[in-house]
């Protein structure tokens, strides 16, 4: 796994922000959902107790990671489930992206887990992904 990610301090001063890449897409994509698990909580206090796994599709890659880091978000509000390990396959057919990911936690102890900030949202303010000297590369900016 080569992807990586570094939070950016000075983006959104409300909120969290981050650069995330890798050398694929599947790369990309696993370094945003660490990057988004980290900024809720420090994956170090979280058993992989839970596996959930998730397929989705979107007509440009842009819309699928947007969506994929939602879902993230969504699964922590809705079922209460914070993840330690992600794992995301990424691919373009003529059709457009699909992905399937596969995410292993458990549910949100307060006594156990050392949370960090709550992500509402991700936003759209200064979202994109883009190809950079073969990397792919993102920037997102989380609600918090």
């Amino acid at each position: 796994m080569s992807g990586e990610f570094r939070f950016l301090e000075d983006i959104a001063l409300a909120d969290a922000a981050f650069d995330a890449g890798g050398g694929t897409p599947s790369e990309l994509f696993e370094a945003a959902s660490r990057a988004v698990v980290e900024t809720m909580v420090n994956p170090k206090t979280v058993e992989a107790r839970v596996t959930h796994e998730e397929t989705a599709r979107a007509p440009d890659v842009e819309s699928l990671l947007h969506d994929w880091l939602s879902r993230i978000v969504f699964l922590k509000d809705a079922r209460q489930l914070l993840f330690r390990d992600v794992r995301v396959a990424v691919r373009q057919d003529r059709s457009g992206w699909m992905l399937a990911g596969t995410l292993a936690g458990e549910p949100i102890d307060q006594g156990r887990h050392e949370l960090r900030a709550d992500v509402k949202a991700v936003t759209r303010h200064l979202f994109q992904v883009r190809q950079d000297g073969g990397r792919w590369v993102a920037r997102v900016v989380l609600d918090i």
